[in-house]
């Protein structure tokens, strides 16, 4: 029993080491393990099943947007990489290469790719010749391998996975808008399963991805008021098309390069999942993306007809679409709610002889703990609605959070010392400078997380925060993972 105490107490608290506590409830919810290859992750059942919970609903939503999967090779050609010169400087400290095969030099290395851009130019260029052959609408689940120097589970690792969308058009207007509408599946995808509010903007220019005209973001708060780019979407504009000569014939039989886009979320989201919902007992899962929702726990097992009502019970939640686990392990009850509670599903059942005596259940919300007594033959339904509660509930109080935790500055020495002294994000005038960009960063380590798009009207007057001349942008910064 000792050693059972201990397994679902031994958590760090969130407030005496954050990124102990974190490490701590990855390992003790049984998401991830480490492996002999540096840097790398193994993604145990619990973690990977919510990966595929994630996966499933973004495909749904990408294809009902028109989005077809495919997918392409792991190894990228040098001279294929050397093609796009901004895009190939933006990875080359983080490209793995393969130089063998078997015992023999490759006539050419290969990188194994941190990104799919030039493979997908290589099949656009060869597929696209007219403009009935447009628009392009392609994603891909897949790996990605980028050689960190620090990592960490979820949030970094050498390889990682992830999809990666990749689009070609006819024109400008039409890339512009396929940009904006993945941004916008993106936080409509993390607010509404996840739980997690985003701010949706762009990036500044020395944030944007290698390669692009513009690229956008949602950026998420964690609990240690520590920022987390959880999606971008990218337009590219003509420049990959014309460094790869992808070119089609328009309707007015002039030869024109197409406009590209590419988006892509990754399993960092897990990570986000953990630092935004999760506390000191460990993990807590919003109901829309737990692999499991609710858990079924006997008091006294053994009783006469607990396990008969708890079978029925897990048949009537199953019946009412709700993924449930019914745990008649030889576990004690505490020791069985602590262990859900560590591993963060979203509700719990008690039933025991006096409950089924008085032909009632105990619904245990694991956001909040708070017990409802329900007649049994209503639990699945009252289950149902419970779940959706909580969804709601843990979106408002993440909302909440991070709302209280975004702070204003106008002038630097209130903008250096929020940042040092009140985790969260800080918004705050910039004048477009880059030479403003790079001095917060020295001086605060805080770096631009997006312009919003909701916010672009400057007001008159207004000045940067960092050098005093006028303003061009609301910019919100932030210490980011």
């Amino acid at each position: 029993m000792a050693k059972e105490k201990k397994l679902v107490e031994s958590i760090t608290a969130r407030d005496v080491d954050f990124a102990q506590w974190y490490t701590d409830v990855v390992k003790k919810a049984e998401l991830t393990g480490y492996t002999s290859v540096k840097g790398c992750m193994v993604f145990k059942p619990a973690g990977y099943a919510i990966w595929e919970k994630i996966q499933q609903e973004l495909d749904r939503r990408f294809k009902k947007t028109g989005v077809q999967n495919v997918y392409l090779p792991m190894f990228i050609p040098e001279s294929l990489l050397q093609k796009e010169k901004d895009h190939v400087e933006g990875f080359a400290p983080e490209v793995a290469w393969v130089t063998h095969g078997g015992l023999n030099e490759l006539q050419e290395r290969m990188c194994v790719r941190p990104t799919s851009e030039t493979l997908f130019c290589d099949l656009y260029q060869k597929d696209i010749q007219s403009y009935r052959d447009l628009p392009k609408v392609y994603n891909q689940w897949c790996s990605v391998v980028r050689w960190e120097k620090t990592t960490r589970p979820f949030l970094r690792s050498r390889e990682f996975l992830w999809q990666e969308g990749h689009t070609a058009h006819a024109t400008a207007e039409e890339a512009e808008a396929r940009t904006v509408q993945m941004l916008n599946v993106y936080a409509d995808f993390c607010e509404e399963v996840l739980a997690i509010p985003v701010i949706k903007g762009r990036k500044t220019d020395k944030e944007k991805f290698a390669g692009a005209e513009a690229t956008y973001t949602i950026e998420s708060l964690m609990h240690d008021g520590k920022a987390l780019q959880s999606g971008t979407s990218h337009n590219f504009g003509d420049g990959f098309a014309k460094a790869f000569g992808i070119q089609f014939t328009d309707r007015d039989n002039t030869l024109k390069y197409v406009h590209q886009t590419s988006w892509g979320m990754t399993t960092r989201m897990i990570g986000a999942i953990i630092m935004v919902h999760g506390d000191d007992s460990g993990l807590v899962l919003p109901p829309r993306i737990a692999p499991t929702q609710c858990v079924v726990i006997p008091i006294r097992q053994n009783a006469e007809g607990v396990q008969e009502a708890c079978e029925k019970l897990t048949a009537d939640l199953e019946a009412a679409g709700i993924s449930v686990k019914y745990d008649d392990s030889d576990r004690s009850p505490g020791w069985k709610f602590a262990d859900q509670e560590m591993r963060g599903f979203p509700m719990r059942i008690e039933l025991g002889p006096k409950d089924l005596e008085a032909g009632q259940c105990v619904l245990v919300r694991r956001d909040t703990r708070e017990k409802t007594v329900v007649p049994l033959e209503k639990a699945a339904e009252a289950s149902a609605e419970l779940l959706g509660t909580i969804q709601k509930d843990m979106l408002e109080r993440a909302r909440a959070f991070r709302d209280s935790h975004t702070y204003e500055a106008f002038d630097y020495e209130t903008f250096k010392k929020t940042l040092d002294e009140k985790p969260g994000f800080v918004k705050a005038f910039w004048c477009e400078d880059v030479s403003c960009e790079d001095q917060i960063k020295a001086d605060t380590t805080a770096t631009s997380r997006c312009m919003p798009f909701d916010e672009q009207e400057i007001p008159e007057g207004a000045k940067c925060v960092c050098c005093g001349k006028p303003a061009k942008k609301m910019v919100y910064w932030g210490k980011a993972y």
